[in-house]
């Protein structure tokens, strides 16, 4: 398996196998652009304040029950408190108008009959269903968090099963999983219910990206792989996120648009049969054949001659010894490979944080949310084109802590803005998504080039699980603005900032021969780390 490029060298860099495979496999990351964000209208807050469930009084009382109060320099009604309903009444029924009442001088009360929410917007959403507001708000956030704890249990076992079972199977069970419980969650009777849900949800969502990544590294040639693991992945998942908002237009009920987003799926069905197992994968569990009669396939559809014999019989050998399982603690098993097991994780973790923090905040920026959300997935384009282009000859270590610094720095500088200037605000956090959304395209092929095959999923997974930390706190962070503006631009910033330094640690991988075993791991790891 050490020279599996070279064996396969055959098939050449371009042909039908590798392009129509390259379709199919970017194809799928098309769902998880549906799926990865719907919470931002699922789980949205319409316009609310408590209800006034009282007929005898006249609109201009009904009205004038509910206090106004200053939120971040506005004044506003209030969406959590009302006069007491029984002094209103009693004011009422003596022929008293609001403008002849000091309302102030009125007991406030909390919304004892629940909550009016406007329709203008969403239909229903299971803030509005659920009452997660005032008292509750904290629900939202979980809500999120969910989702992500989900990645972090999909990340942790994902990984283990692909390397056992294969990545072919794990990637069309996870695909066939997810929809299914998605339309589950679409029957929900409870918030809890919800939560659970969503929570398999993300444990089959990050499964099936993660899969499909290593399996797209694994088969595809050289140059495709490149292109595969940034602009394909990446812009077809911003493909499918860019359309997630105008199907979340269309139909503006919440349990309607996840049945609509499930049965999209369907459409994935054929495709068991036109994507292939991982030939490097079947050669290092020691299936041999299996491994020889995909990449003959392949030579037939690229219309090349194969030889006699593809793989050498010291490779057979090798594979056969590799059919043995691997755990977390291989990644952990020497100084240099820990040093750089931790270094990812760091990175991943950072970067995520500032990446969903600043996806999920759009539902608080002005202006229309289904607008929003679309202009939030078009500012990733250029990013994805950009970090293509960089990647095909650029050093990844280089070129990551310099996305990272224009991440991380234009959220620092989000604090010298004045608020007279919102816009320039705008702006700058775009910006600062624009280097975050470049660093997630780098951070995935830089680790699938630093680990071996035997390992590469277990490896990203464990990064993966890292990562999701760091999306289950970004909504926290998120929150945290609620109270201080400033805090979660200074927090992101940071951390990415303290991570561009410690990315410089990582060895680079440019150029070099994607490592099939522990040991070609190891030799370059001490080689490299050790040049530093």
């Amino acid at each position: 398996m050490a020279n599996y490029d070279e064996d396969t060298a055959f098939l050449g860099q371009k042909g039908q196998f590798f392009v129509i495979l390259f379709f199919l496999l970017n194809a799928i990351y098309i769902s998880t652009g549906f799926h990865g964000l719907y919470i931002v209208f699922v789980g949205a807050s319409p316009s609310h304040h408590c209800r006034v469930a009282d007929g005898n009084l006249s609109e201009e009382w009904m009205k004038a029950s509910i206090p106004n109060e200053t939120v971040n320099g506005k004044l506003q009604p209030s969406q959590c408190r009302r006069y007491s309903l029984e002094t209103v009444r009693n004011l009422s029924a003596l022929g008293y108008s609001p403008l002849e009442v000091n309302l102030t001088d009125i007991t406030a009360e909390t919304c004892v009959d629940g909550w009016s929410y406007s329709t203008e917007i969403y239909h229903s959403t299971i803030v509005s269903e659920w009452d997660l507001v005032c008292d509750s708000e904290w629900r939202v956030p979980f809500t999120t968090s969910t989702l992500y704890m989900g990645y972090l249990l999909g990340s942790l076992v994902s990984g283990q099963l692909s390397d056992r079972f294969g990545r072919k199977k794990v990637l069309f069970a996870s695909l066939a999983a997810e929809a299914l419980v998605i339309l589950a969650q679409s029957f929900s009777d409870s918030w809890l219910l919800f939560c659970i849900l969503y929570f398999f949800v993300g444990t089959f969502q990050i499964s099936l990206y993660i899969t499909a990544f290593v399996l797209g590294s694994e088969v595809l040639s050289k140059s495709l792989r490149v292109l595969f693991t940034t602009l394909g992945v990446f812009l077809h998942y911003c493909i499918g996120y860019m359309v997630l908002p105008w199907i979340a237009f269309a139909v503006r009920d919440w349990r309607s648009l996840l049945r609509v987003l499930s049965g999209l799926t369907v459409v994935y069905i054929p495709l068991w049969w036109l994507i292939p197992e991982s030939p490097r994968w079947l050669l290092s569990q020691g299936r041999v054949l299996e491994s020889e009669a995909i990449v003959r396939e392949a030579a037939e559809k690229n219309k090349v001659s194969t030889p006699e014999v593809i793989f050498s019989e010291s490779e057979v050998k090798e594979a056969a010894s590799q059919n043995s399982k691997f755990s977390a603690l291989d990644v952990l098993r020497t100084r240099d490979i820990r040093k750089t097991t931790f270094l990812c994780l760091l990175l991943w973790m950072a970067i995520n944080i500032g990446y969903f923090g600043l996806s999920l905040n759009t539902s608080n920026l002005s202006g229309d949310p289904f607008l929003n959300c679309f202009l939030s997935a078009l500012t990733e384009v250029p990013a994805y084109m950009v970090s293509t282009l960089l990647l095909k000859s650029c050093p990844r270590r280089p070129v990551l802590s310099a996305f990272l610094v224009i991440g991380g720095g234009f959220l620092l500088l989000l604090q010298l803005i004045p608020e007279s200037l919102p816009t320039l605000a705008l702006a700058l956090e775009m910006a600062g998504k624009f280097g975050f959304t470049m660093s997630f395209t780098v951070v995935y092929i830089y680790t699938a080039e630093l680990y071996p095959t035997v390992l590469r999923n277990l490896g990203i997974g464990m990064c993966s699980s890292a990562a999701r930390i760091g999306s289950i706190t970004a909504p926290y962070i998120i929150f945290l603005g609620t109270f201080n503006k400033s805090l979660p631009y200074i927090l992101m910033g940071s951390l990415t900032i303290a991570s561009s330094i410690a990315n410089m640690f990582l060895p680079e991988t440019l150029g070099k021969v994607l490592p099939g075993t522990l040991e070609q791991m190891q030799k370059y790891q001490s080689q490299l780390l050790g040049s530093i």
